[in-house]
């Protein structure tokens, strides 16, 4: 897979869906993207194989649909990638524009994560084991992604909006992860607060 100069995600095939949220803007001129911020959301809650989140992300949520969905349908929310169950990965906002993914956030003293990061959404819940053809399927695409962009860290939305957010959860195995992408040694721990610091020479391609 790679990514066009436009921030479009693509490969030989083809075989990537890019369905275009409108939930999302330029960002400040001359900041680099050097954060990945990994988060977890269903649709309705705990349930996988729907439309939910699309329509979530395209401002298209249908209120009657489910009694949660009323409590959510004014928010304007949108990420750069969804990564469904069965490893589909599906794109909502390229890569060079801000993704409405992060909130009120902060990460190393910086305010405002959603400037400088690209977010990437694995279809699930806080409770729920992630599938293996999920962690492969963010594993290449953390890949193409260190190859575009100075990705210093990874790290989970529970980490940049404490309190607020639990994404993506105790059931996502950072080390797992790390070890993917070639960064088994630069998982860092702070009382169960997980990030990787990204080594471009170690994450491969």
């Amino acid at each position: 897979m790679e990514i066009d100069s436009g921030g479009r995600l693509h490969r030989p095939d083809g075989g990537f869906q890019f369905i275009a949220s409108p939930n999302c803007d330029d960002r400040p001129e001359g900041v680099e993207i050097t954060l990945l911020v990994i988060h977890n959301i269903s649709l309705p809650p705990g349930e996988f194989g729907g439309n939910g989140i699309i329509d979530f992300f395209t401002n298209q949520l249908n209120q009657q649909a489910h009694s949660y969905y009323a409590t959510i349908a004014g928010l304007k929310v949108s990420s750069h990638f969804l990564i469904r169950r069965d490893g589909e990965i599906i794109q909502f906002v390229p890569c060079q524009r801000r993704a409405w993914h992060a909130g009120a956030s902060r990460w190393r003293g910086q305010e405002r994560c959603n400037d400088f990061s690209i977010g990437i959404e694995l279809e699930g819940s806080d409770t729920t084991p992630f599938t293996d053809a999920q962690y492969s399927a963010l594993a290449s695409l953390t890949r193409c992604i260190c190859k575009h962009y100075p990705i210093a860290d990874i790290t989970g939305h529970e980490v940049i909006s404490p309190k607020r957010k639990t994404d993506p959860g105790p059931n996502f195995d950072w080390q797992a992860y790390a070890n993917l992408i070639g960064n088994g040694d630069n998982v860092i721990n702070q009382t169960n607060q997980f990030s990787i610091a990204v080594s471009p020479i170690t994450v491969q391609n």
